[in-house]
């Protein structure tokens, strides 16, 4: 049975695509076709095919734009998900969905398990609780991802701007007090594809629940910029220096929190998901890029 995919331009999206025919079919319905925020074509999309699994890689992303477009991310994070779990529940259709580490306030000091209680700080946190408690209520059936600080070689990320900017200028600052976990979307695409196989060879028997899914390791935005330039070095002209600052030197919109570590264990032993170091994954990921000469 195929995977439906929602969101498949987004960063996640794209990685399953490239996925799509290692033994599975991933189909991802565009925006006129399967429009998250029309009930009515998402029943339409669900009905026409015997799904194996739906995976909800759509999201509002911009953070600090939820500040100001409320109503927006709070329909496309909150609300759609849950008229999705709706209708994937009254079909018998597993539903895998992805959330974000911003759902917590970053005031533990340790990595987060799924067990500790979440206090979002933003808009976009708070949306995207909303969210996966819909997701959670309305189909029994669910697996919900937790992930963080996402990049890959499309899109707009924290990797494709450093790498812009190393490339303009000699100094960039960049905060050093918030610290999380670098995620390769590669990376959560395979653990999504893991979890969607498990869910359709065994819809009974699987563990649903909420998990966890980040890159292996941990780093600031500072540790996180000073990688991304050490593994472009050689294609730059010249190296920029990179001074760590404070959040308080930088304000942004939205309140971010100061830790997000997730932990990931719970994920490995249930489905042998296991993501890459983040170091490593991020080397490949800078070295797809440069190759491409594609960091505008």
């Amino acid at each position: 049975m195929p995977f439906l995919l929602l969101g498949g331009t987004g960063q996640v999206g794209q990685e399953i695509r490239k996925l799509s025919g290692q033994g599975f079919k991933v189909v991802a319905p565009g925006h006129a076709t399967a429009d998250l925020c029309d009930r009515a074509k998402i029943k339409q999309v669900l009905d026409a095919e015997r799904w194996g699994a739906v995976i909800n890689a759509a999201a509002y992303t911009d953070v600090d734009g939820a500040e100001t477009n409320q109503d927006k991310a709070f329909l496309v994070n909150g609300q759609a998900p849950k008229w999705l779990a709706e209708e994937t529940a009254d079909r018998g259709i597993p539903i895998i969905h992805i959330s974000t580490d911003y759902v917590f306030d970053g005031r533990k000091g340790t990595p987060y398990l799924e067990s500790d209680l979440t206090g979002p700080i933003n808009v976009y946190g708070r949306s995207k609780l909303a969210g996966e408690e819909g997701v959670r209520t309305k189909n029994l059936r669910h697996v919900v991802i937790r992930s963080s600080w996402v990049y890959s070689a499309q899109g707009k990320n924290f990797v494709r701007t450093i790498l812009r900017l190393a490339a303009e200028r000699d100094r960039l600052t960049v905060v050093a007090d918030q610290r999380g976990c670098p995620t390769a979307a590669s990376d959560i695409a395979k653990a999504c594809i893991q979890v969607a196989t498990n869910c359709a060879s065994n819809p009974d028997g699987v563990p649903y629940g909420l998990y966890h899914f980040a890159g292996g390791g941990e780093a600031t935005w500072f540790e996180f910029a000073c990688a991304i330039v050490e593994f472009a070095a050689d294609h730059l002209q010249r190296v920029p220096q990179i001074t760590p600052i404070s959040t308080r030197e930088y304000p942004t919109a939205a309140i971010r929190p100061l830790d997000s570590r997730l932990d990931y264990s719970a994920i490995a032993r249930s489905f042998g998901a296991m993501p890459r170091p983040w170091r490593q994954a991020l080397r490949q990921t800078v070295e797809h890029l440069l190759n491409k000469r594609d960091i505008k």
